[in-house]
């Protein structure tokens, strides 16, 4: 299959195995929830009534105040008093294994592709790490939110994409399905489509 080149009027010749995938939906959503429950610290902690300090005594008489009866004034219903269903901290990962991993890498970029949102270039030339020229290259592209893929770190690049709201420069190692899912549309270099190519085989 090919891709379109958007500094050019040809197209890119890639291959099946990387990007002619048919879209697998439960899997994608699997590896998208997996990823981001990675990212999370898990790291919430209460207190039961167990743990919180204080209460070893009745607080007063079981008959005669005119009040409910109590026998600690540290149970979840009284301030400063543990929680019914403590938090604890606990590890959020779900297991993904390789192959699942790059399935739902290829059956994306394979998506990307059969709807024309994957474009590829021979590179992005910056004169100067300015935000100005960077948004008027896209502009002239009509790409507002755009994920970028490179084959290798590109410091003018990096510099003059960090301020532009809806636009990512990331490197083919940093690839994930998470930033695939987040950009309308992904623009990659020649260099990084051959890098995937090789990944994915």
């Amino acid at each position: 299959m090919k891709l379109k080149l958007v500094n050019g009027s040809g197209a890119l010749q890639v291959s099946e195995a990387a990007f002619g995938h048919k879209f697998n939906e439960p899997l994608v959503h699997q590896v998208l929830t997996a990823y981001r429950a990675a990212g999370r610290a898990g790291t919430k902690a209460q207190k039961s009534r167990a743990e919180v300090s204080g209460g070893g005594r009745k607080p007063y008489a079981q008959k005669g105040t005119g009040q409910a009866r109590a026998g600690s004034n540290r149970s979840p219903l009284w301030i400063g008093g543990g929680k019914t269903f403590a938090a604890k901290p606990r590890d959020f990962t779900q297991k993904v294994n390789r192959k699942m991993y790059r399935g739902a890498i290829r059956s994306m970029l394979s998506e990307l592709a059969r709807t024309e949102r994957l474009l590829v270039t021979d590179g992005i030339k910056l004169e100067a790490p300015k935000t100005k020229l960077l948004a008027q290259q896209l502009k002239a592209w009509e790409l507002p939110s755009v994920l970028i893929v490179v084959e290798a770190s590109d410091e003018k690049l990096a510099l003059a994409a960090r301020n532009l709201p809806h636009v990512e420069v990331i490197e083919v190692p940093a690839l994930n399905p998470l930033s695939l899912a987040a950009y309308d549309k992904v623009l990659m270099t020649v260099g990084a489509v051959k890098l995937i190519e090789e990944r994915l085989q």
